[in-house]
């Protein structure tokens, strides 16, 4: 494993931030394309990702604490302790903050953030598993079991690479929703996301280490069944695109591709 990546005198860069940074940016280009194919400014998107990675983040961390209050001590304040369904509420109320004081159109807005959002996902799970943070899975027999003997989290038994699991399933999601935008109306897009992500995650959390909470599901599967559930009734309730033509894929020859664009 590489929990760090190099070292500066005592400052270590650490392969779990750089991989929250590479998501960020990642889904900070791929919102501002998918913004400037809708007419909308590409500088929202930008502050979009920006606020939501930050709130993010601090939801993940208070949910983290939540979670912990049993044994709470001062070192769940600091460390990699983040759970990611805190950190998706936070982004999301940050989200509706920034799309509001923006003056931004909220379904185009939620269509166009599921692709980056399920591969910001993606590249951020590669830096848990670089890091060996604990969001590995049970011990296993399958040639491809992994050992995290220098992880943060160290195991010395072979696991289930489940964050690369997620991963692989994030990059499939991703690819789905980029075909389904061409056929759902943009909160349909949305719902599909929160369906695939649900599945993937559900699935996955039987060969992770998280505690059963309610009928033998452990809290992340009971999250990813409200996902599912919502997801469902959003795509049952947008329907197929009503645009006149096909959406833009690609600016125009004589566009600059970094011009913000006005919103219509």
């Amino acid at each position: 494993m590489l929990p760090v990546l190099f070292s500066i005198g005592s400052f270590h860069v650490q392969s779990y931030g750089v991989s929250k940074a590479a998501a960020a940016l990642v889904a900070m280009w791929l919102l501002g394309r998918a913004f400037i194919r809708r007419g909308l400014p590409k500088d929202s998107a930008t502050s979009l990702v920006l606020w939501a990675t930050i709130w993010g983040f601090v939801g993940a961390k208070i949910y983290y604490v939540f979670e912990h209050l049993s044994d709470f001590s001062l070192h769940h304040l600091g460390g990699m302790g983040f759970t990611w369904y805190g950190g998706l509420i936070g982004g999301i109320i940050a989200g509706l903050v920034i799309i509001r004081r923006h003056g931004l159109p909220m379904a185009e807005v939620v269509g166009a953030a599921a692709a980056p959002l399920a591969l910001a996902y993606g590249i951020g799970r590669i830096g848990c598993f670089l890091s060996g943070d604990g969001t590995y899975g049970t011990p296993t027999t399958l040639p491809w079991g992994v050992t995290f003997t220098n992880g943060i989290v160290p195991t010395t038994v072979p696991v289930h690479p489940t964050p690369l699991y997620e991963s692989v399933a994030a990059v499939l999601i991703t690819v789905l929703l980029w075909r389904l935008e061409r056929r759902l109306a943009p909160v349909g897009v949305f719902g599909a996301y929160l369906v695939l992500s649900g599945i993937s995650r559900f699935l996955v959390e039987f060969l992770r280490i998280n505690t059963p909470v309610l009928g033998g599901l452990t809290q992340p599967q009971l999250w990813a069944l409200v996902g599912v559930g919502v997801g469902g009734v959003l795509i049952a309730r947008a329907g197929r695109r009503q645009d006149a033509g096909p959406m833009q894929t690609s600016a125009p020859a004589d566009a600059d591709p970094d011009r913000t664009v006005a919103i219509r």
